[in-house]
């Protein structure tokens, strides 16, 4: 109830301050109306889009998640108010044609019906725990809305394919790469046979390409509306950072891994403050990008009401920008635990590694999807990224049981001491060492027979899964139906203010 009150309390906040602002002007109860919508939408992001971008670094408890919330809350604000622009797309995407709308009126109702069932489908979803796009949202209330008030000639159905497609391109590209990351610590740092030696070479060089992936993203994505760089430019501008970067921490990362032991837990803590910096970067570049979701329709409808007409862009008055700055915030504090959990800890377990390498898949799918004109999803990317990062440990667990199964075969009937020596040496070894101890094993040995028991067992071993399947299946059911939901309550929405506000 103390949550519902200080939601409640900053919807009336801005009733009053929308009413202050706007002064006596034709249909000023409209905008009062739209700015309170404008107001739960942001809540609604802050809850439900912004634990993509802290939920890792908790899961990892490289972060409390009073830290996380705190550190996210600032960053994306800021993010908002400071590189968040002074123009925004009215129509989000280009989804529809707003000169088959008949008149100011029935965009104003269609905006208004838009921002208000991309609120409820957000507030729905949080409540169930799945993080979905806040973008496919505010799509798919823009189409529905914009269907009932135009027809389904308004529609730009190519557009609407390529925002289908990144349901698809946004978490396998995220997935895959932050798999790729995952491989390639295990193999230069947690596959060696001394652990601490491998990671003063190679965390350097890790530290200098997230330096190097997030001043780009930073520069292309967060700085866009205040800084125009073209891509070749931010990727140099990118890579000047990270060489900084890497001579200032190579000696940092050094001494700090000296007083470390040589095992896993320990490498792990010399990613932490990568990772701390990596959701601050993260929220501030979301903050500047996604509080149009919130204030693009209310600023669309501000313009409408003061200027008449339809624009295809509108200016962003300061009390609009620090409605949505605030209202992520508010949001963020007061219901995104819940979503920072989910995507933390309750698909599959995270350590600071695997934290850090879905925080470079975050940063990477972006530029790469930008450069190459790809429609993605930051949250589609982010849970992706989570998954992939699952799914091979998945593989690996198996291949790894595999592997232990096929030395306990070979050693049938020789003493438990001697098989636990063996399995000891193995697990310490490196990776291109432990190729060699199973081959030089299958040449002095007899493959034993297993029976069809112990082959049944050991496939369930191979079965071992690290990822809930309850949380992907809820997920993934989640964002199929959001643009469709979101849509058929915009429509429902419109007809209904509609019959409110004609004659």
């Amino acid at each position: 109830m103390f949550r519902f009150g200080v939601a409640l309390f900053f919807v009336i906040a801005i009733m009053l301050v929308a009413g202050m602002s706007i002064g006596d002007v034709p249909h000023n109860y409209m905008l009062v109306a739209a700015a309170m919508i404008g107001g739960y939408m942001a809540m609604n992001i802050g809850a439900n889009d912004v634990a993509n971008n802290v939920g890792p670094a908790v899961g990892s408890k490289a972060l409390t998640l009073a830290g996380a919330i705190a550190i996210a809350a600032v960053f994306e604000a800021a993010g908002a108010l400071i590189a968040g622009g002074d123009v925004v797309s009215t129509i989000k995407n280009g989804i529809i044609d707003p000169s088959k709308i008949g008149d100011s009126d029935a965009f104003i109702w269609l905006m208004m019906a838009a921002l208000l069932a991309g609120a409820l489908w957000l507030n729905l979803a949080t409540a169930m725990g799945a993080p979905v796009s806040t973008t496919h949202s505010i799509v798919g209330g823009v189409l529905g809305a914009g269907i009932a008030a135009g027809g389904m000639g308004i529609a730009n159905w190519g557009t609407m394919g390529q925002i289908a497609a990144s349901w698809v391109i946004s978490p396998v590209l995220g997935g895959a790469i932050a798999a790729a990351f995952l491989y390639l610590i295990k193999r230069t740092i947690t596959y060696q046979e001394n652990m601490k030696s491998a990671a003063q070479r190679v965390v350097p060089v890790l530290v200098a390409l997230m330096a190097w992936a997030f001043a780009t993203y930073i520069i292309l994505k967060g700085l866009k509306r205040l800084w125009k760089v073209e891509f070749g430019s931010a990727v140099l501008l990118g890579l000047v950072f990270a060489s900084a970067v890497y001579v200032l921490v190579r000696p940092l990362i050094f001494k700090a891994a000296e007083r470390l032991s040589s095992d896993k837990a320990s490498v792990n803590r010399l990613f932490t403050i990568p990772l701390i910096f990596a959701a601050a970067l993260l929220s501030f570049a979301h903050g500047a990008n996604d509080v149009a979701n919130a204030v693009g329709p209310l600023a669309a409808i501000n313009d409408a009401i003061l200027h008449g007409g339809i624009a295809q862009k509108a200016a962003i008055p300061l009390w609009v920008m620090m409605v949505g700055a605030l209202g992520i915030a508010i949001g963020l504090a007061l219901y995104g635990p819940k979503l920072i959990r989910t995507v933390g800890s309750e698909i599959t377990e995270l350590d600071q590694m695997r934290a850090f390498c879905i925080a470079m898949a975050a940063a990477l799918t972006v530029i790469v999807a930008t450069q190459l004109g790809l429609p993605v999803s930051s949250t589609h990317i982010a849970v992706g990224a989570v998954f992939g990062v699952g799914f091979l440990r998945e593989f690996l667990k198996a291949t790894y049981s595999k592997m232990v199964e096929e030395i306990r075969a070979h050693h049938h009937g020789k003493d438990e001491a001697e098989v636990a020596r063996f399995l000891l040496e193995f697990r310490k070894a490196s990776v291109a060492k432990k190729g060699m101890m199973l081959q030089q094993l299958k040449e002095h040995s007899a493959k034993a027979d297993l029976s069809k028991k112990e082959r049944k067992g050991l496939k369930r071993v191979y079965k071992t899964e690290l990822v809930k399947r309850s949380a992907l299946m809820r997920i993934v059911a989640a964002w199929l139906i959001t643009v469709p939901v979101s849509g058929a309550l915009a429509a429902i929405l419109f007809f209904t203010i509609r019959g409110f506000m004609l004659p």
